[in-house]
């Protein structure tokens, strides 16, 4: 737990944000092995190509709805919480 942390409006920002940034890495990167452009995907997934592009570069924040057709159609399973209390 972050205890120490003080929780400003920054910090949470600047958290969401290299959340979002990593995620859309990660995604960049399973798109590409799995050899898909970013068109191709776009196509697939009935969303535009400049929305992955703004996922991909963390520009966009996205829904669960969004992670869940990406895992879907490029083939990954995702854990939300993994560990227990």
């Amino acid at each position: 737990m972050k205890t120490e942390a003080k929780l400003t409006s920054k910090n949470i920002d600047e958290y969401l944000n290299s959340c979002r940034v990593k995620i859309g890495e990660s995604i960049r990167e399973i798109r590409e092995k799995r050899g898909y452009n970013q068109e191709q995907l776009a196509e697939i997934m009935n969303i535009s190509r400049t929305t992955i592009s703004k996922i991909e570069g963390g520009k966009f924040n996205f829904s669960m709805d969004y992670l869940s057709k990406f895992s879907w159609f490029l083939e990954f399973d995702f854990t939300v919480i993994d560990n227990k209390i």
